[in-house]
């Protein structure tokens, strides 16, 4: 009897780490944070057409879900490329604006990547899908903090004490005001 008391015991705290772990599990995840492309500026329109559809293979692929610049989005994204040639090597070189609801810049990613061509007008299909994978990459993760920092909708809001007038003489508020 002693030894099935011990293995239920095993069993529940097997099962209680089982689940415990689970919890974080998809907490990391922007799934649920619609996000809107607005612009991408430094490329000429094929590129940039090719780049957002490389965008959007990335965000499929990492849960984060693209609107239409139009949309209703919790983010907005506004796209900067450029090259530039230091000692024979070329790089594309990005800048992300993650703005909120109040068009307020909440976040600037940026970053380089080598490129195999000089000018961003001859970028391939290949080097536009490595871009979009780190670009989306770093969203993806900005959303994810972003998520675990707001608060949950289950949470109680935090309750204030109302001021109740009080009968005082003009002397005590002259004091209480100093």
């Amino acid at each position: 009897m002693a030894g099935m008391a011990l293995a239920r015991r095993i069993a529940a705290i097997m099962l209680t780490t089982a689940l415990a772990a689970c919890q974080g599990t998809f907490s990391g995840s922007p799934e649920g944070i619609p996000v809107a492309l607005e612009s991408i500026d430094g490329a000429p329109a094929p590129i940039r057409t090719a780049l957002v559809e490389e965008l959007a293979t990335a965000a499929t692929d990492r849960k984060v879900e693209l609107v239409g610049a139009s949309g209703e989005a919790r983010y907005r994204v506004r796209g900067y490329l450029s090259t530039a040639t230091e000692d024979g090597e070329t790089k594309v070189a990005y800048v992300w604006d993650v703005f909120d609801s109040q068009k307020r810049r909440a976040k600037r990613l940026e970053g380089s990547s080598p490129a195999p061509v000089a000018s961003i007008s001859s970028l391939d299909k290949q080097a536009l899908a490595r871009l979009a994978q780190a670009s989306m990459g770093e969203i993806a993760d900005f959303l994810s903090a972003a998520k675990s920092e707001t608060p949950s909708a289950t949470e109680t809001p935090i309750q204030t004490a109302e001021v109740q007038p009080t009968e005082t003489s003009d002397d005590e508020n002259q004091v209480a005001m100093q």
